[in-house]
């Protein structure tokens, strides 16, 4: 869909990634570490301030106590984070219980272990979990969980009655739970609480994240793994064969950013949940029908009140129609007719190319 927007000249509502940089200072550290020699092979696990950095953060916002030695590890983005979990903790044959509509990677990397993918539909228009789903998923070979909240691409919060059933069942049946949480500072009506503060969940959860979506540095690919040391150390194992280390100069940038003010992530998320009111306010006075996102950059419609019914038709078309480009929700679903008549649109821009694409997407009304 980017591709498709760049040969048009649409604009790109699409793909989730900001259209400006993150914060100076955060980039005048990766320069100075550019000039100041950090240009070789980082450590595997990651270089050691940003591990104490992630440790620290973790502690800051959610009084998690991590030893960054042994408990932390840096990765090539949130993706490669999920790729080695899967490569680490599932064989050939094992079920993965996967909340539906997913982030595309995961569906890959459980096919490429030889995985069984279980997936747990969240619907329209609340997204809620639906807990007696959840436990029906479970069989004899299920041993991982790959939780996602806040959630691409419908923007849900997992509430504290959904992320204890989750905790329930993973204690019940000795599951492994992998946790995505990049969109953690990205909430605006629910707060985000990582599983692994619950009881019993320290032990048995990998919680993933990354500097990307944080800091409007998605092309950096800095991200990280938390967890008990025997899960770091499997991951670690598999990474080994995979990037072994990337960013070297990137890495100590980011434990900058780890570090600053509460003042930036306060103002990170009410900027963008700005961005959000604005989006879906224009999309619901176009006509359509607006899922107003709790967390993440992606709002959801459904078209059919504008007089469609198939989101990847729609989106195909909607360059040519209207000049926007957006992502049809049925590429996340097993499950296509659920996600058939939604799109998801992306509100990490700029304030005036929202109302560009507002502007444009009017012809539809």
């Amino acid at each position: 869909m980017s591709a498709l927007a760049q040969r048009t000249g649409a604009v790109n509502l699409g793909q989730g990634f900001p259209d400006t940089d993150g914060p100076h200072e955060v980039l005048e550290a990766a320069v100075h570490a550019l000039r100041s020699g950090r240009n070789q092979y980082a450590p595997g696990a990651g270089v050691p301030e940003l591990r104490r950095a992630i440790a620290a953060h973790q502690h800051r916002f959610y009084g998690m106590e991590l030893d960054p030695e042994t408990e932390v590890a840096v990765t090539t983005g949130a993706t490669e984070a999920i790729a080695a979990a899967m490569l680490a903790f599932v064989e050939a044959g094992d079920e993965v219980i996967v909340l539906e509509p997913y982030y595309d990677s995961y569906v890959a990397v459980i096919q490429m272990v030889g995985g069984v993918r279980r997936p747990v539909t969240l619907r329209a228009p609340d997204f809620r979990l639906p807990v007696d789903e959840l436990r029906a998923a479970v069989g004899p070979r299920t041993t991982t969980i790959v939780l996602n909240s806040p959630h691409n691409p419908t923007g849900a919060v997992l509430r504290a009655e959904e992320l204890e059933a989750v905790a329930q069942v993973a204690r019940e049946h000795d599951l492994v739970v992998v946790s995505d949480e990049v969109y953690e500072h990205l909430t605006f009506d629910v707060p985000h609480v990582p599983i692994a503060t619950l009881p019993g969940m320290a032990e048995r959860t990998l919680t993933v994240s990354s500097g990307g979506k944080t800091f409007s540095f998605t092309g950096w690919k800095v991200g990280w793994a938390c967890g008990p040391a025997p899960l770091i150390e499997s991951l670690l194992k598999a990474k080994q064969f995979m990037t072994f280390t990337s960013g070297a100069p990137l890495q100590p940038a980011i434990a900058e950013a780890l570090m600053l003010g509460d003042d930036f992530f306060a103002e990170f998320s009410a900027g963008m949940r700005a961005r959000r009111d604005q989006l879906c306010t224009g999309l619901a006075e176009i006509g359509f029908d607006v899922f107003v996102p709790d967390g993440t950059y992606f709002a959801t419609t459904d078209i059919r009140p504008l007089g469609f019914d198939d989101g990847l038709e729609f989106c195909r078309s909607l360059p040519e129609r209207a000049g926007v480009v957006a992502v049809p929700h049925q590429a996340f679903y097993d499950d296509v007719e659920a996600g058939r008549p939604l799109v998801r649109w992306a509100f990490c821009k700029r304030p005036e190319v929202i109302d560009e694409a507002l502007w444009r997407l009017s012809v539809l009304s």
